[in-house]
């Protein structure tokens, strides 16, 4: 079981999630969110990770509707592992063996029924990277105008066929320390992934509820 914390602006919150065991930390290049970040200062939290980990988390960039080589640009620029593509990007962007972000990046998607998670999978999912090993898929609850940090959680029904049928799903949406245990059980993601679930406030965590979470998520899959 991995896990993501997402909507990291600060170093402190970082250091705390990484010690506390999470996988990923995502840092979001989207300047509508409350949870963005500038080039400067993933740069300069990454950079430290670096230093100070002998493990450090993967480091994934989080964008809305940019072009490949904009998004590749950025995470050379950061130091970023992945790019996850949370706007209407096309399959391409991700699958396309010419395309600058192939075998780094995973399409996020939001689908309002099952029919539509159903072919949004097939669309848009990714075999996972043997050398890095990334989402081949992220769900994320579905919302008509907001790119995830909702805080609603997914409707399990919708998309319960995916997981049972489709490898390497992050699961995203409403997720806490107090119902991530039970999504795990049901849904046996390959990941789960969390930004407002832990906050004290936008862009800055409750570290209590971060160091629970990754504690309930990673002891429930080992039962």
């Amino acid at each position: 079981m991995k896990v993501k914390i997402c909507g990291i602006t600060n170093l402190e919150d970082a250091l705390v999630a990484a010690e506390a065991g999470a996988d990923y930390l995502g840092f979001i290049f989207y300047p509508p969110s409350p949870r963005a970040v500038d080039k400067t200062t993933a740069r300069s939290i990454i950079a430290n990770l670096r230093q100070r980990l002998a493990e450090p988390p993967l480091m994934v960039g989080v964008f809305v509707n940019e072009t490949a080589v904009n998004i590749a640009q950025t995470l050379d620029e950061c130091g970023l592992d992945l790019a996850q593509l949370s706007g209407e990007e096309v399959p391409s962007l991700a699958g396309d063996p010419e395309s600058p972000l192939y075998g780094r990046a995973y399409k996020a998607i939001r689908p309002a029924s099952a029919a539509e998670a159903e072919v949004e999978a097939e669309w848009y999912a990714v075999k996972p990277s043997s050398v890095i090993r990334h989402p081949s898929l992220l769900v994320d609850t579905y919302h008509p105008t907001l790119r995830g940090g909702t805080g609603i959680t997914v409707e399990w029904g919708i998309v319960v066929y995916l997981f049972e049928h489709t490898p390497g799903i992050m699961l995203a949406g409403g997720l806490t320390p107090e119902n991530v245990a039970a999504a795990v059980a049901q849904l046996k993601p390959f990941a789960v992934d969390v930004a407002s679930g832990v906050e004290a406030s936008p862009g800055k965590k409750d570290h209590a509820k971060v160091r629970a979470f990754i504690t309930n998520a990673k002891q429930t899959i080992n039962k």
